[in-house]
């Protein structure tokens, strides 16, 4: 027979504080560019610019998700860009601050998965800094991969020497 567990205070405990966020989500929702623009100026940690999210992710993404608090502000995004077949890319998972460790990105990258199977996509890609490893990997059931990447604004001007030629090219 197992001892039983001691009761009350014990000095190895500490104070655990979760974050408690109730959320909705919305897949393809209305959403403001000015309220977005914010969002990812906080995230990101850059100055709010001008950018048309709303022409952006209706031309070119699967979908994308929106997240509102019970007081109905603006408190998460994520787009789901695709090729137009099987392949569907998250970009751009958005917590306001406030929100952030509650489980509402995991919420909506979960929600993104199932609407690109809806969409009988076949992969669902993400890119991500080694930092994010867990959350991706771990919380969201990403599989760890190795990918390229070229900063087309600083990287290579032109096509190496030894690099095949390809029709056309």
């Amino acid at each position: 027979m197992a001892a039983p567990l001691p009761r009350g205070p014990s000095e190895n405990a500490a104070p655990v504080s979760l974050a408690v966020v109730e959320f909705r989500l919305e897949w393809r929702g209305a959403f403001e560019n000015l309220a977005l623009n914010r969002l990812h100026a906080e995230a990101f940690g850059h100055a709010i610019v001008d950018d048309d999210w709303v022409a952006q992710v209706e031309s070119h993404s699967l979908g994308w998700i929106c997240a509102w608090s019970e007081a109905e502000e603006f408190i998460g995004f994520v787009n789901v860009a695709w090729d137009g077949g099987i392949h569907a890319f998250v970009l751009d998972v958005i917590v306001s601050a406030d929100s952030r460790r509650s489980g509402l990105g995991a919420a909506m990258v979960q929600l993104a998965i199932t609407k690109a199977r809806e969409a009988r996509c076949e992969w669902l890609h993400v890119d991500f800094e080694d930092d994010l490893r867990p959350f991706y990997v771990d919380h969201c059931g990403f599989a760890s991969t190795t990918a390229g990447l070229i900063n087309l604004k600083t990287g290579p001007r032109s096509t190496p020497t030894d690099a095949p030629q390809t029709a056309g090219g």
